[in-house]
């Protein structure tokens, strides 16, 4: 019989915020994974809590080596615990593979939910998220950078990045070149500790007064782009996309319903367009 993942949240401030069930787990898991053995012997200090099973390490350097070591103690039967230094695993941190390969071996994988930078910044940032994506962490070189930022610049969900306080002016810089330096945005620094704070502004505004230095943890929620509503078309050019469509195969009446939901208009406003250049032409 096969044993079970379990992925654990950690505070990512405050100790207070670490769930109920995550004290059980760490008492009666038979191997704990933890990014940082040294940062998990202060959490079960100040939980109150002495670990049940064997600590490994898990963390980026030995994440390829130690995976398949750990997805032979599942199959034997093994509880197996992982945790990162904060939040939930395998979000910008390691536990992707571990997961995918518990998945591929028909193990059962479970999470004791916990707190999340990224949903916390959302709900403090005061921009919308009905909808939002997560970037992770920007690439440092700056053309890397830049090109990835390009990607997203016309998404209209919120974005939320992850950044280090020394990278952080210049991924604002690069963010008000390539969104707008009006662009909203809340930087969210320290969230849950002593120091917490938010940062709300305009891209340009934000990248200036994160120029004279920012310490901390860092996520940085970003407006998604402005809705710039149907394209306008003038008669000719409803005219030649309904042509392209036919010529690609499309019959004439679903051509015309389909430039129209494009460009925002009446299926009959394309039909008429088509009717008098076909009387034009003739």
């Amino acid at each position: 019989m096969t044993g079970t993942l379990v992925l654990a949240g950690t505070p990512i401030g405050d100790v207070a915020d670490a769930p109920p069930r995550l004290s059980k787990e760490l008492a009666e898991a038979d191997v704990i994974a933890a990014e940082d053995t040294r940062r998990l012997r202060r959490l079960t200090q100040a939980l109150g809590v002495t670990p049940g099973g064997r600590v490994v390490s898990y963390f980026e350097g030995n994440e390829s080596a130690r995976t398949p070591e750990l997805v032979e103690e599942l199959r034997g039967g093994a509880r197996v615990l992982l945790v990162t230094d904060a939040g939930m695993p395998s979000v910008s941190d390691p536990g992707y593979r571990l997961v995918a390969a518990a998945v591929e071996h028909d193990i059962k994988v479970t999470a004791v939910p916990g707190p999340s930078a990224v949903l916390t910044a959302l709900a403090l940032s005061g921009l919308p998220v009905d909808r939002f994506c997560f970037e992770g962490f920007l690439p440092r070189k700056g053309g890397e950078r830049l090109s990835r930022l390009r990607e997203v610049a016309e998404e209209r969900r919120t974005l939320v990045y992850f950044e280090a306080p020394h990278r952080l002016d210049d991924t604002l810089a690069a963010m008000a070149e390539v969104f707008g330096a009006d662009r909203r945005a809340a930087v969210c620094r320290e969230l849950t500790k002593t120091y917490e704070e938010v940062k709300r502004g305009p891209l340009a505004d934000l990248a200036a007064w994160a120029a004279e230095g920012v310490r901390g943890e860092i996520t940085v929620v970003v407006e998604g782009a402005p809705d710039s509503g149907p394209e306008e078309l003038d008669a000719g050019e409803l005219v030649r996309r309904v042509r392209i469509r036919e010529e690609a195969g499309e019959r004439r009446k679903e051509a015309i319903a389909a430039v129209a939901a494009e460009a925002g208009l009446p299926k009959r406003v394309v039909f008429d367009a088509v009717v008098e250049a076909k009387r034009s032409a003739g």
